[in-house]
């Protein structure tokens, strides 16, 4: 069974590439987020503020493209990205309000 996952990208007014997640990642459809950031190019602001749930299928997902991901991140996933060792690779900005 796939868990819901929503993915919409656009562009901020300073022209970033933006991608916005919101739902469960795992591995049951961590591979729409795995196309989605493969078909983007260049620096990407990634929005994981509205992921309720991120496995480590998931996580593979986000190391695999660390490398020019901005992340937002909410406080629940914050630290699941810092124990990863993601915030050594990728810049992840904690927000606290979405």
């Amino acid at each position: 069974m796939t868990t819901p996952l929503t993915i919409t990208s656009d562009r901020r007014a300073d022209g970033t590439q933006r991608l916005a997640v919101s739902g469960e990642i795992d591995m049951s459809n961590g591979y729409r987020l795995a196309e989605a950031l493969a078909a983007m190019s260049g620096r990407l602001l990634l929005d994981l503020t509205a992921v309720e749930y991120i496995d480590s299928a998931g996580l593979n997902v986000l190391f695999a493209h660390a490398d020019r991901l901005e992340v937002l991140v909410a406080p629940r996933l914050s630290r699941v990205l810092t124990v990863s060792g993601l915030t050594e690779l990728a810049t992840v900005r904690p927000v606290t309000s979405t």
